[in-house]
């Protein structure tokens, strides 16, 4: 079992537990195995460009060459790395709290290493023994600042340009002072869009609002949508992976629902292909699916699980239910730059606004609650809550998944944080509620 890494990298409080030796010991490990040329880039955290430092010393003690790509987002690095370098890592907690920081490691497809790197590299981390080359094998760090510039040319490269310059479409776009604030605006504006910004200033104290894209931290860019009459807002998280959408009404759109939109349209372009997501995802990607030539295969909850997913079966779209969206002919991770860019071209290629396409798509509803729960607690509530629900259909590929008649739960512990999770489907908002809680419920009940 590994001990370091979650979901998709290591991350933990900056400068208390992710200190610079913690972070250049794991670099200079990723470093032993790589033996390359190494991306690294991360996002806005007050702690970034310390723990930046201290990632490069250690890929350089390693013999590795080193490619600083400075401030940017997550795919934007993922990118580059699987176009031009041997692997990469990003400094970033993502939706974390500011306090946080983090490492994502990713291989030479720009996917988030398998778990046999990682253990290989907590192996090293823990006997003390990466390997540090002699003073005339260190590598050496050169500067790559024209991949955001780029980045943004190939998304553009993958819509319709005309179709929504012709749209005159007004979009706000809320990048939380996360690393979207060099992207998001740029694009959308180089598409012809009518762009008002809300927090786009980079600012690693995130003043604005927290860096995760839920309802309640959204209400200012919900207020100006409504206020402004504008088409659409979007919003995303830390290091600009996830997107969520902000519908012409003013109501949030869960991003299980900008999945389900963005599969429609990519199943109906290509004449149907595969669609990847994790088992925490909606009914209505396989409701989708099937009426549009496609077919859905359910993976463990983790978007590099998806990715390497799609890489292997060659899969035409894939994501998860927070509004990560993975386009693997472009970049095998979630990309929250594409999926704007998406997003306004189906609307703009429509004519309908995005309250009417959503309204078309099968109608759930969902519920996400989560609860406090200490690491070492996990496993074993984990198995006394598999225990308690025996007498229920149960899918246990990721935590336990309880599907019952009036819909499903899935109760997992957090890869991230201390926390469980409990998200939950059904057929009216109530029943969704009633089961979330319940999931609650069965995480508190052994906890005590």
């Amino acid at each position: 079992m590994k001990k370091l890494f979650g979901t998709f990298g290591v991350r933990r409080l900056a400068n208390t537990v992710l200190t610079p030796e913690f972070a250049s010991k794991i670099a200079a490990s990723y470093g032993t195995l790589v033996k390359g040329k190494v991306a690294v880039g991360g996002d806005t955290r007050t702690s970034t460009e310390m723990i930046k430092h201290a990632v490069i010393s250690g890929l350089l003690s390693s013999g590795c060459d080193v490619v600083d790509l400075g401030f940017l987002p997550t795919p934007a690095v993922q990118y580059a790395v699987r176009n031009y370098y041997d692997a990469g890592i990003i400094i970033t907690a993502s939706h974390n709290p500011p306090k946080y920081n983090g490492l994502k490691l990713v291989d030479s497809d720009g996917i988030g290493t398998p778990d046999e790197t990682e253990i290989k590299i907590e192996e090293m981390f823990f006997n003390d023994n990466p390997e540090r080359v002699s003073w005339d094998e260190i590598g050496e760090v050169e500067k790559n600042s024209g991949i955001i510039e780029e980045y943004i040319q190939e998304v553009i490269k993958r819509v319709d340009v005309d179709s929504i310059k012709n749209a005159k479409l007004k979009v706000i776009v809320d990048c939380g002072s996360g690393a979207a604030c060099f992207t998001t605006p740029f694009l959308l504006r180089k598409l012809g869009c009518e762009v008002i910004t809300m927090n786009c200033q980079p600012d690693g104290f995130f003043p604005g609002r927290d860096p995760e894209p839920t309802e309640p931290n959204l209400t200012e860019l919900i207020d100006v949508v409504k206020a402004t009459g504008a088409d659409i807002g979007f919003a995303h998280d830390g290091d600009a992976d996830r997107t969520i959408c902000i519908d012409e009404e003013g109501k949030f759109v869960f991003g299980d629902k900008s999945f389900a939109l963005v599969e429609k349209y990519m199943l109906k372009e290509n004449e149907g292909g595969l669609i990847v997501t994790t088992v925490a995802t909606s009914s209505a990607i396989y409701d989708i699916a099937n009426e549009y030539n496609g077919e859905v295969i359910a993976t463990k909850v983790g978007d590099l699980i998806v990715a390497r997913e799609l890489k292997d079966k060659n899969g035409l779209f894939g994501g998860e239910e927070n509004g990560g969206l993975i386009f693997p002919d472009f970049v095998y991770g979630r990309d929250a730059a594409l999926s704007v860019a998406k997003i306004v071209e189906i609307i703009a290629k429509t004519g309908k606004p995005l309250s009417k396409l959503i309204e078309e798509l099968p109608v759930y509803y969902s519920e996400k609650m989560k609860i406090e729960c200490p690491d070492e607690l996990k496993q074993e509530i984990m198995q006394k809550i598999a225990d308690e629900t025996s007498e229920f259909e149960v899918d246990t590929t990721d935590g336990v998944k309880i599907i019952k008649e009036e819909g499903w739960i899935i109760i997992r512990p957090s890869g991230t944080e201390p926390i469980f999770r409990c998200f939950a489907e059904a057929k009216t908002k109530e029943e969704a509620k009633e089961m979330a809680e319940w999931g609650i419920s069965l995480v508190s009940k052994f906890l005590k």
